[in-house]
């Protein structure tokens, strides 16, 4: 089940725009280079990576960028991925994605977060299905697709 990134801002796939049946995400694959992105649509189910953008080294620029993007993309939500261990437990680069997800909630979004375990893995395998990319076409592509392999697990996870 996706989790808050805050107790005060409750998820909630119901809390969308009125009059409106499709909840539109940001999400958000964190790394210390690069930030991968994608946006999804629950009405068809459908997502699709956007260009990365390079992680500023301090995380409230960061926070900046992706909320910057989120709006210009008429977005409702973000999702950000959380890379918890493999015995479920937050080390360090969880706790800086959570922290992330708790600070773009106090710009006052709607945030949720899930388990991005094996996305980037399978980001790859993905890549690797289209023969025509060369390796480095593939890696700078990988963090979006994972971020939209996030955005899927999240529809997925809430029924959407």
């Amino acid at each position: 089940m996706a989790k808050t990134a805050s107790d005060q801002q409750q998820w909630s796939p119901a809390r969308r725009r009125p009059g409106s049946t499709t909840l539109r995400v940001l999400g958000v694959d964190f790394g210390f280079a690069r930030i991968g992105l994608a946006v999804g649509e629950s009405s068809h189910h459908i997502s699709s990576s956007r260009p990365n953008i390079a992680a500023g080294g301090k995380l409230d620029a960061d926070v900046q960028a992706i909320v910057k993007l989120a709006q210009a993309e008429e977005c409702e939500a973000i999702v950000v991925g959380i890379p918890y261990e493999e015995d479920g437990s937050e080390g360090r680069m969880a706790r800086i994605c959570l922290d992330l997800a708790s600070r773009i909630a106090a710009q006052g979004w709607k945030v949720a977060t899930v388990s991005e375990q094996g996305s980037t893995h399978a980001a790859e395998k993905n890549l690797r299905q289209q023969k025509e990319l060369k390796a480095s076409q593939r890696r700078k592509l990988r963090d979006g697709e994972a971020a939209r392999l996030i955005v899927e697990r999240f529809f997925d996870e809430e029924g959407l």
